[in-house]
């Protein structure tokens, strides 16, 4: 039995890098700025865009970014062989709106990809990776409340995101052996720049129903993210977090 560290030392990632998957975009740069001030040196993905993604690196003082589509399984192979990060954030991912009914199959096939099958791929490769090293390691699945409680317009994205909370605690099943712990982090509504102009009507009712009376940030879920990642969670695998302010205790009817 391992000893525990000591509490001064539960949220160190010191000497950790962590692979940020969709770091050019808002909650990717909260998720990777916050890792960061734990100690942990990024690994910032991006898609398309990398000047996102060095102003992140750019503000963090150091790290390292990789591009591809990560449904690519090529690419997601050339970003392994060129990087062996010790814990993965799975955090890249799409969110049309589009109603179910003028929803073309490549339209849900693309959301898939990008959302679930994207993450399928990289944890391979990372849990491969760590199996044949026999290190262990660590992923957290950036889901959405989505996955529990669809939302109009948002058939594929919250389908995908049921479908990467079912592959979280798959992953937790099958790689517990091999001291991979596997967890999922589903936020609420997490503000963004120009968001309340943009959506002003769902804001509004965000807001009115919310228990904790306000819109989450970035850091909210990044600290999740840092807890579970952290020796703080050591024995915690194959679960989903709920960061959403209490909007999942409101009933339904």
């Amino acid at each position: 039995m391992s000893d525990a560290p000591p509490a001064s030392e539960l949220l160190n990632l010191d000497g950790k890098a962590v692979l940020v998957t969709g770091a050019s975009g808002n909650l990717g740069q909260g998720i990777a700025g916050r890792l960061a001030e734990a100690g942990a040196h990024i690994i910032a993905h991006c898609h398309e865009n990398e000047a996102a993604a060095r102003r992140l690196i750019d503000q963090i003082g150091s790290g390292e970014i990789v591009r591809g589509n990560l449904a690519d399984e090529l690419a997601v192979d050339e970003i392994f062989a060129q990087q062996k990060p010790d814990f993965v954030v799975n955090n890249a991912a799409t969110q049309p709106v589009q109603p179910l009914a003028d929803m073309s199959i490549d339209d849900w096939r693309a959301i898939q990809a990008s959302n679930l099958e994207s993450a399928f791929l990289v944890t391979q490769r990372a849990a491969l990776g760590w199996r044949a090293a026999s290190s262990g390691g660590a992923i957290v699945n950036i889901a959405s409340i989505e996955g529990i409680d669809p939302a109009v317009g948002h058939a594929h994205y919250a389908s995908s995101k049921a479908g990467l909370l079912m592959f979280t605690r798959a992953c937790a099943l099958e790689y517990g052996a091999d001291s991979i712990r596997v967890n999922a982090v589903s936020p609420g509504l997490i503000d963004r720049d120009d968001l309340q102009s943009d959506w002003p009507e769902g804001v509004e009712r965000w807001q009115a129903k919310v228990p904790l009376q306000r819109l989450g940030t970035p850091k909210d879920v990044a600290d999740a993210v840092l807890f579970l990642l952290s020796p703080a969670a050591r024995w915690i695998t194959g679960v989903n977090l709920v960061i959403d302010g209490g909007m999942s205790s409101q009933n339904k009817w």
